[in-house]
């Protein structure tokens, strides 16, 4: 135990308090679109379909705030923007 703190603490210690809160909009983000996604067909589904776009309006604009902070940071966020519209928008069950 005492090997990963020591292993893990300098990674800590290193992150910057906005790129944990970047981070944590993203996840929030996906969340979203997950539960906009289960919500579906009951009587929660328009409450999750607005949180959701709430959600892509956010994480859009996070994408421009994070381009200050190079290419990376952008295109992070661009991928987490493409994902929750993917899991939002792809119905992969069988048709029929």
């Amino acid at each position: 135990m005492l090997l990963v703190t020591i292993a893990v603490g300098p990674l800590f210690a290193a992150m910057s308090p906005l790129a944990c809160a970047m981070s944590g909009v993203q996840i929030l983000g996906i969340v979203a679109a997950g539960m906009a996604r289960l919500a579906e067909g009951t009587r929660h589904e328009r409450a999750c379909q607005w949180l959701l776009l709430l959600a892509l309006a956010v994480v859009g604009g996070l994408c421009g705030f994070a381009l200050q902070f190079g290419a990376a940071a952008g295109a992070v966020c661009a991928v987490t923007l493409t994902m929750m519209t993917m899991i939002a928008v792809v119905d992969l069950r069988p048709a029929g």
